[in-house]
């Protein structure tokens, strides 16, 4: 059996990742990883099990109003998360049923911690407003991994009209929506329309993340649930509500922001479409 070292483990990093997961996550993940592929029979799958039965532990800690142990653990959980890619990705043993559980696992989670710590706090203090924290908080967690595929549809479609313009009709070979070449990569970074590189400081902000491997974008779901699940119970029960309004509203702009380009996005590319329809009736 082949033996990895450290730095194949590091290969396996996505070339650009949330800043959580860059700065506080992966130089744990890649070490336990690299025991886990040399030494150990465990699959990615087996790994996407154990994070969800640590989500759960997580939940059960939260409901029993134990912060910062179900801190401890959710940071645990969506560790070993992290680990069961790397696996996948160095020895090449990812399946299709895998992504789905890996999926279907973080929602399970999310939805259990934010219930779990909704009710630990209400049982503890009568107040409705920690009710209203869980479900905001399951709301806003479904919402953005609902609304990622779906925008990731809409720029393949776009794509593949593009390509049916450019090479001429082809055949069908599935739903409008299914996309007729290969996948593009689950990159959040991918820029829905061109437009012109920024300037000054900003170019320079973006560099320096790509260097470290920071998305440009800094608020996203990871971020959201490590506000939520690690850093306000850390803190205290004092900081729960604040920091999770905090955090929500900053990761509802971020989603806004989105929608608003892709609907820029497909906007132009109706103008351009009905522009060489009308060019093509000409000649």
């Amino acid at each position: 059996m082949r033996t990895y070292s450290l730095d194949d483990v590091h290969e396996t990093r996505k070339r650009r990742d949330s800043w959580w997961t860059v700065y506080f996550v992966d130089p744990v993940a890649c070490r336990v990883a690299l025991p886990v592929a040399n030494h150990t029979r465990i699959t990615p799958n087996g790994l996407t099990v154990l994070s969800l039965v640590l989500g759960v532990a997580s939940a059960t800690c939260f409901a029993m109003n134990q912060l910062v142990a179900g801190a401890a653990v959710f940071y645990l959980s969506f560790m070993i998360d992290c680990v069961d890619g790397k696996i996948a990705r160095l020895k090449g043993t990812g399946t299709p049923f895998g992504l789905w559980l890996d999926y279907v696992g973080d929602r399970i989670r999310v939805v259990l911690c934010a219930a779990g710590l909704a009710y630990g706090q209400y049982a503890l203090t009568g107040e409705v407003g920690y009710v209203v924290l869980g479900a905001a908080v399951a709301v806003l967690d479904l919402f953005r991994y609902v609304n990622a595929p779906q925008m990731k549809r809409v720029r393949e479609a776009v794509r593949d009209e593009r390509q049916g313009v450019a090479h001429g009709p082809a055949e069908p070979l599935g739903p409008a929506l299914e996309p007729m070449g290969p996948p593009e990569p689950d990159d959040d970074t991918q820029p829905l329309e061109r437009v012109p590189r920024p300037s000054g400081f900003f170019r320079r902000l973006n560099r320096f993340l790509a260097r470290h491997r920071v998305r440009s974008h800094l608020i996203s779901g990871i971020e959201f649930h490590a506000a939520v699940f690690v850093v306000a119970p850390l803190a205290g029960a004092w900081a729960l509500i604040p920091l999770a309004a905090v955090a929500g509203v900053l990761l509802l702009a971020n989603e806004v922001f989105l929608v608003y380009r892709m609907w820029r996005f497909t906007r132009r590319h109706a103008v351009a479409s009905s522009r060489e329809s009308r060019e093509h009736v000409l000649v």
